[in-house]
């Protein structure tokens, strides 16, 4: 909505060439640090880096060195915990995320040289870089694969609780490690991004309900595609009406567009939004009597069907006041442009009388068609479109009375409208279309584009 400065949406991988035909569509930005917050809170500050570094099973470390040339063994060494640990992300084009994580490693163990036992304890700097990519589409969902793992250790410190460590001990320690540690660590965050791009990908894919009318089962429209700048989601959902159908709308590709300052961006195109208005604007048919207590305009317009009614139409020039019915007609259909929403809507209006001896008299049938302004906006992690008048044009349909001409009823009709049905089409848009929780990540100051 944003899936619009943003509403569209985002991720990576699968440039679109410039041949692409780019759908109207919203896209929607969120700034850079909170997709690194993200990935942060899911693989540290949920523990589930060290949850799975836990499960290190560390070879043993064994060298010709030591005090008097004994050869000194290394075993039982494990991870205790990792420090300090840091996430950072780059966007790779083309590409995908390129992840480093930077955390001191403290291992513990039991440590032999010659006839001496005492416990070992080394803490290391490692610094693990993983290239992640984005592959194999399907009905909604991607897996992500590592496509380059490095891992490089810095410094490292050796301590025995006595204290009695040979130089020659450290140097075993480091090579060993040097040659361990990277085989260990990459697999390890290999299942850990598997875990999360799981855990992430199931907010993509989510069944929401639009207040009563229905559900939006959201999911991706392909596959998440990537620049240096920015991450794009292109967002696309199976609008079902409440014990109905799905209500079908193109569900092509579409291109997002480049943001400078933004990381993620997600995408919602026109003929999904159409969709969803479709199942958000239900009114049934609305019949009032033209009063100033329902419409100010009232004794304006019964005034001017009055003068327009032939001379013979005793009936028309009753002093009692017209009855108007109001009734949608067709759907609604929401056109997107360069920083412009407007939803084409036609409304059907009824001028009758209501006669004791017999069936009414339909003095006037108009269609409405009116051109809606769009105030685009989120709100509580929904897309709220806020609609205003901007024209109408009127046609007459017929007229029981042979009423012909209506050019001056279009400023009175206008009006009824605007007091009478808007509010009832702003009311039903009023809850909002509602946004997946995508990645995790809060709609708090989003900029949205059209």
């Amino acid at each position: 909505v944003t899936m619009l400065k943003c509403f569209g949406i985002i991720f990576f991988c699968s440039l679109l060439s410039p041949s692409q035909e780019v759908l109207s569509g919203l896209s929607c930005a969120v700034s850079p640090g909170a997709m690194q917050n993200v990935l942060s809170d899911a693989i540290i500050q949920n523990g589930l880096l060290q949850q799975h570094l836990q499960g290190l099973v560390l070879p043993n470390i064994v060298g010709d060195a030591g005090l008097l040339n004994s050869p000194t063994s290394i075993t039982g060494l494990h991870l205790v915990k990792s420090q300090l640990p840091k996430l950072s992300v780059v966007l790779l084009p083309g590409i995908g995320v390129q992840l480093t994580i930077a955390a001191k490693l403290e291992l513990s163990g039991n440590c032999l040289v010659g006839l001496l036992s005492d416990l070992i304890d080394i803490l290391v700097d490692v610094n693990i870089t993983a290239n992640i990519k984005c592959t194999n589409f399907e009905s909604g969902t991607v897996q992500v694969v590592i496509e380059d793992c490095l891992c490089v250790l810095g410094a490292i410190k050796v301590k025995i609780l006595s204290g009695l460590l040979s130089l020659s001990v450290n140097e075993i320690v480091l090579n060993q490690l040097k040659a361990t540690l990277p085989g260990l660590l990459c697999p390890v965050v290999d299942i850990v991004i598997n875990l999360v791009n799981i855990q992430l990908m199931g907010t993509l894919n989510a069944v929401i309900p639009v207040g009563t009318a229905g559900t939006i089962h959201y999911q991706l429209a392909s596959l998440p595609f990537t620049s240096g700048l920015f991450l794009g989601l292109d967002l696309d959902g199976a609008v079902k009406q409440v014990g109905g159908s799905i209500i079908p709308h193109d569900s092509s590709a579409s291109a997002l567009p480049p943001l400078l300052d933004k990381l993620l961006v997600l995408g919602l195109r026109q003929s999904f939004l159409n969709a969803v208005l479709s199942l958000l604007i239900q009114i049934p048919p609305q019949t009032f009597t033209c009063t100033p207590e329902v419409f100010s305009g009232a004794s304006h317009l019964q005034e001017a069907i009055t003068t327009l009614a032939p001379a013979g139409c005793s009936t028309c020039r009753g002093t009692s006041p017209l009855s108007i019915k109001l009734a949608l007609s067709g759907n609604p259909l929401i056109l997107l442009e360069e920083n412009k929403a407007t939803v084409e809507l036609s409304v059907m209006i009824q001028v009758f009388i209501q006669r004791l001896d017999g069936p009414i008299l339909s003095l006037l049938l108009l269609k409405a068609d009116l051109g809606l302004n769009v105030q685009v906006s989120i709100a509580g992690s929904r897309l709220v479109l806020g609609l205003s008048l901007g024209s109408t044009s009127l046609s007459l349909e017929s007229s029981d009375v042979g009423i012909s001409s209506i050019s001056d009823l279009k400023p009175h009709c206008s009006s009824l409208l605007v007091e009478t049905f808007l509010p009832l089409i702003n009311g039903a848009l009023g809850i909002g279309i509602p946004l997946p929780n995508v990645l995790g990540i809060p709609l708090i100051k989003v900029d949205v584009q059209i």
